[in-house]
Parts: C-alpha cells; sequence; structure tokens
C-alpha cells in the first residue's frame, strides 16, 4: 500500500505504505504525440513534489523513492504497466504446482547489475527475504508473509514455497525489487538492473538517471532523467512555464490548468488515479470503536464539496477503499452519503448528542491542512469539536502508522488492491472484523478470479457500511507535459512513473 509522501507500501512513510515483457516498452497509455524524431541524447526533467526519504523502498524511503527507482532503477520479477496489467520483466516464465503452493521461476539470461554482477537466483532469495525480513517496511511485506522458503537449485531457478494459496502472489511480486545480493549502502546508493543508473542525487533539489549501457533489454529512448523536486505547486507550475522542466508527473494545484489548457506549448492529461484520500479513524480509540459515531462523522462530511474546493472539476467521491479501476470496485458512496440531520441522529444514539472533542493528526503538506480546515468546519455544525495537529511526514510515520498514537488522521492511500489491508487487524487503523478477516483471506486463497472478486465486494460493502474510514475521494491523476514530449505514463498507478520511454521531439 503506498501512502503518498511516504508510501505505505503495504507499509507507509512520509507515511508508509504496487506488478512476457520485451525490453522496456511503456505500454499503450504512453501520453504526448506518437511517432516523429526525436533526441536519443536528450536530457527529460521531471518536476515533482516527492522527494525520496532514502532509496531503499524497504527502509521508508516513501512515494517519492518509487516514483524515480521503480522501474528505471530496479525492476521485479514482474512488471505492473501504466493500464494495470502484470506482465514477465526479470522472470521469463513461471510455473505454479497443483495446490498453489510451489511457484518455480526461471530468471532472464543475461541480465546484468549495474555493478557488473550478473543476475542470480541468490539475488533473488535475497530481495524476497528482505521484503519479509523483520525490519522491512515494504508495503508488501505483510502480502508476502505467505513465503514459507525460497530455494535456489541453479543460478536461473527459484523455487518458492508457500505456507498457503495466494492467488495475488505473482502481483504482490511486482512490488519487490531485486537487488544485487552482495550491494551495501542502499540508503543513499543502489545496484539494480534497470535502464538507467543512478546519477547523482542532491537532497532538496534533483535525482538525476544515466542510460545504462548494459542494459539487458531495449535501451532507454532518452540518455538522461534528472528529477526536480519543489515544495509547492505553485514552484512546480513555474519551472514548467519556464521549461525547466519537461513534463510534471502530478499535478496538485487545478487553479493552475488553464494557463496550460489554453498553451498549445502544452498538453494536460487526465489519467486514472488509485489514491484516495482518508479520514482514517482509530479504530480502537474511543469514541470511534463506536461504528455509529464513525458513520456519523462520514455523514456530516461533504465530499462533493471539499473534492470541489480542493480539486475545482477534477478527481470523484469514493464511498469505500475501492477504485473503479479494481476488480471489486462497486459505486459505495450513498451508503453514507452527505446527511447532517442523520449524522445528528446517529451521535445521539451512540450518546453523544452534545457532541465530543477529538485531535486530528495531519500531514503539513497539501492537501491535509486544507482538507483538514474543511473537516473542522463540517463536524463543528454536528456539534462535534476538531483540534488539528499538524505533523511531519517521519513524525506520521512513527506516530500513526507505527505507534498507532493517535485517534484520527489524514492519508492518501495511493495503491491499488489495498482493501485488504482492512482484513487485518493489527494495520495502523485497527478496523477489526473477524468476518472481513476471514472473507480476505478465502479471497487470497480462491481457485479463481471470479471467486477472489465476489468475496471482495463483500469486503468492500461491509467496510463500507462499517464506516471503517472515511474515503474523502479519488484524487485525479494530471500529468501536464511539453507538448514536444511523448512516452510518458499518464496513469501513475502505484506513483510509479516509468522515464525509459519518453522521447522529446
Amino acid at each position: 500500500m503506498s501512502i503518498k509522501k511516504t508510501s505505505l507500501y503495504g507499509g507507509a512513510t512520509a507515511a508508509a505504505l504496487a506488478l512476457t515483457l520485451t525490453a522496456c516498452g511503456g505500454g499503450s497509455n504512453a501520453g504526448g504525440a506518437a511517432g516523429g524524431a526525436h533526441d536519443k541524447n536528450a536530457t527529460i526533467n521531471i518536476g515533482s513534489l516527492y522527494e525520496p526519504q532514502n532509496l531503499d523502498n524497504t527502509a521508508g524511503g516513501g512515494q517519492g523513492v518509487t516514483e524515480a527507482l521503480n522501474g528505471n532503477v530496479y525492476e521485479g520479477l514482474f512488471k505492473l504497466t501504466d493500464n494495470g496489467k502484470v506482465e514477465n520483466l526479470l522472470a521469463q516464465d513461471y510455473k505454479v504446482s497443483g495446490d498453489g503452493l510451489t511457484y518455480t521461476f526461471t530468471l532472464r539470461d543475461g541480465v546484468k547489475f549495474h555493478s557488473g554482477k550478473k543476475l542470480t537466483s541468490q539475488d533473488v532469495k535475497y530481495s524476497l527475504e528482505k521484503v519479509i525480513a523483520k525490519d522491512s517496511q515494504s508495503a508488501r511485506k505483510s502480502n508476502l508473509e505467505v513465503i514459507k522458503s525460497v530455494e535456489t537449485p541453479d543460478p536461473r531457478t527459484v523455487e518458492v514455497q508457500l505456507s498457503k494459496k495466494s492467488i495475488s502472489f505473482v502481483y504482490n511480486l511486482s512490488y519487490v525489487w531485486i537487488i544485487n545480493s552482495d550491494a551495501k549502502g542502499l540508503k543513499t546508493d543502489e545496484d539494480g538492473t534497470g535502464p538507467y543508473t543512478l546519477d547523482k542525487w542532491t537532497r532538496g533539489s534533483a535525482l538525476s538517471l544515466a542510460r545504462f549501457a548494459g542494459y539487458w533489454g531495449d535501451a532507454a529512448a532518452n540518455k538522461q532523467v534528472v528529477f526536480h523536486y519543489y515544495k509547492d505547486a505553485t514552484a512546480l507550475n513555474n519551472a514548467l512555464l519556464t521549461n525547466a522542466v519537461d513534463v510534471v508527473t502530478s499535478e496538485q494545484s487545478p487553479d493552475a490548468l488553464d494557463q496550460f489548457k489554453s498553451n498549445q506549448n502544452y498538453k494536460v492529461n487526465d489519467g486514472n488515479s488509485t489514491t484516495k484520500l482518508l479520514l482514517a479513524f482509530n479504530d480502537k480509540a474511543k469514541p470511534f470503536t463506536d461504528v455509529k459515531v464513525r458513520q456519523a462523522v462520514s455523514a456530516a462530511i461533504d465530499d462533493k464539496k471539499l473534492l470541489e474546493s480542493v480539486w475545482g472539476g477534477y478527481g470523484k467521491p469514493i464511498g469505500s477503499m475501492v477504485p473503479p479501476t479494481d476488480p471489486w470496485y462497486e459505486d459505495l458512496t450513498e451508503v453514507n452519503a452527505y446527511d447532517t440531520a442523520r449524522a445528528k441522529k446517529l451521535l445521539a444514539e451512540a450518546g453523544y448528542e452534545n457532541g465530543f472533542s477529538f485531535t486530528l493528526d495531519t500531514p503539513n503538506y497539501d492537501p491535509h491542512p486544507t482538507a483538514a480546515t474543511f473537516i473542522k468546519s463540517q463536524l463543528a455544525k454536528v456539534g462535534i469539536t476538531v483540534e488539528i495537529n499538524t505533523i511531519t511526514p517521519d513524525e506520521w510515520y512513527t506516530k500513526v502508522y507505527k505507534n498507532h498514537d493517535f485517534t484520527a488522521t489524514l492519508q492518501e492511500h495511493v495503491n491499488d488492491r489495498d482493501l485488504v489491508w482492512y482484513g487485518n487487524p493489527d494495520f495502523y487503523w485497527g478496523y477489526d472484523n473477524k468476518q472481513v478477516t476471514q472473507w480476505v483471506e478465502e479471497a487470497e486463497q480462491a481457485s479463481s478470479t471470479s471467486e477472489q472478486t465476489e468475496l471482495l465486494k463483500k469486503v468492500n460493502r461491509k467496510t463500507a457500511e462499517d464506516a471503517a474510514s472515511d474515503w474523502l475521494y479519488l484524487y485525479p491523476q494530471i500529468v501536464v507535459a511539453n507538448s514536444k514530449l511523448s512516452g510518458y505514463p499518464v496513469n501513475g498507478l502505484n506513483s510509479q512513473f516509468f522515464a525509459y520511454d519518453i522521447k522529446k521531439g
């Protein structure tokens, strides 16, 4: 699971807590004009608000490390494309035993790490075990703990034994970076197999990647990529207008879009997002132990008005953790729809006729402060007093995600297919429903995707009815680029941003 600004990648940080490829093609969803000559020695300048906290995605590197390094510097056995399909990458092929407990992977031949070492099964074993290690902060750690053992019969064969069936196992492996088992210092350096190497990282400013001459697949379409980091959306937009950057990975200022829409030098792409903004209750802390209180708070907030105030005509209300691109999506926006009369009635039934007070731990980056102020105003109308406690992403990770020391919080959850975290009562929001946990477990051990889908639809509806969280809205995914650019991803699933197909005309 990734949470924005960190990466609840199953985990989290600036908060913590994503799946036969022929080389590194970006797929049919790549943005910009197609075809035409391009400069193979071009430098692509990318503007972003999400700088990595470190370069290790098992150590709380955050959304920024996924955006810059996933697929560009590091690769997995499998890849999640920009249109949501899972394709083979470092795994040439694989077989599954009849009981679904043994996966045998054959590695692609001729793959080398940036250090020159040849990829072997031992590196895959090391990488998998690193993700499920005790100190791992990987977003998919809990999903991959079904791994019972990893054997390496020969340099190109990896045999994984699971403790129980996992229909999502291959999908979850797309989150796992394969790393040189001998590499050191991966918080500030790298040794991946991707089409780029790390050139230079200047903290607080930029991170540059250089085309890797020894890449096993098709060479990157550009010579160099530089991610430039900005503190706010205004500075980011100014950089695009002055040609300091060629593309913005995720536009956060809808009010600024008109200047790009009306200018033929730019293209505005409205892609599909999987990022949900949550008002996450601590379901183990009073008063949010009471389902009626959670329902009341959800009903007291006008999500459509909030979305309009933050995003204008972009994005969409979402009544659950499931975005429309997930297989088990169902529109549940009416389950706890805006209704102040119902909210007051529920509060009275829960014994809070005169309201109550709570502290809302709020990350200090946009749009959280704006959303927190809006929520405070809305809840005051039904007698609930909100004290806003603004914290940094690192503080959020320690206080909320790790220590569960909060009553309610705001956070972005980036990844697709992350409904399953409501089946884990130890997750930071503390939702504990034994029926939901059972459905999630049964779905993961399902014999078919249709069976999995039906079970997770039940989970989706039950968590919505219980107001396990208040899912405020689904972010838009707006990529703005210079019109001379093509080949960039427009959906940005799970915060990844493949740069290797980007061309500058």
